[in-house]
């Protein structure tokens, strides 16, 4: 019996030690892959972008609750062919994309897209606006900031300022 158990025992302590064995370096293998994905040549017909933005994501910093706030991304065409925005949208409803609908801008032109979030909720807040242009092109630009509470009343009368006029 205790040839049996010492044997069972023996067993399991070199399944679990063969368990732990990995066999192969991962990590080589994950950079292997890396380098191929980045060797790999880019596909001739992956369309060339034609929208250049000045900036692609704006910080409103601190805003106080409540209060709305806009920014303007200014986009530049750099194709060969008119750009044509098809919609602008973004991730949420407290964030409003406003945009000429039916403005082509042309080669070497800007023009702007009007981006608004109302700061109704505390905290900080990251939102992403996806624009769709010349069909099937997409490019996202992001509105980031954090909201601070605003106090719910004006500042409690200070009885000192009296004695001060006095």
């Amino acid at each position: 019996m205790k040839k049996v158990l010492l044997f069972g025992s023996l067993s399991m302590l070199s399944l679990n030690l063969f368990a732990q064995h990995e066999g192969h370096n991962h990590e080589a293998a994950a950079k292997q892959d890396v380098n191929a994905t980045v060797a790999a040549p880019v596909p001739v017909n992956q369309p060339i972008p034609t929208i250049l933005l000045k900036e692609e994501v704006y910080d409103f910093g601190k805003i106080p609750q409540g209060k709305p706030v806009h920014h303007n991304f200014e986009f530049q065409n750099i194709g060969k062919t008119p750009l044509k925005l098809q919609n602008v949208q973004a991730s949420c409803g407290c964030t409003t994309p406003e945009w000429d609908k039916d403005k082509e801008v042309a080669t070497g032109a800007s023009s702007t897209i009007k981006v608004g979030y109302n700061a109704a909720a505390e905290g900080p807040f990251t939102k992403t606006i996806t624009i769709t242009y010349n069909d099937n092109q997409t490019k996202l630009i992001t509105i980031k900031g954090e909201v601070w509470k605003t106090p719910a009343a004006s500042a409690p009368a200070n009885p000192a300022v009296s004695e001060i006029k006095d």
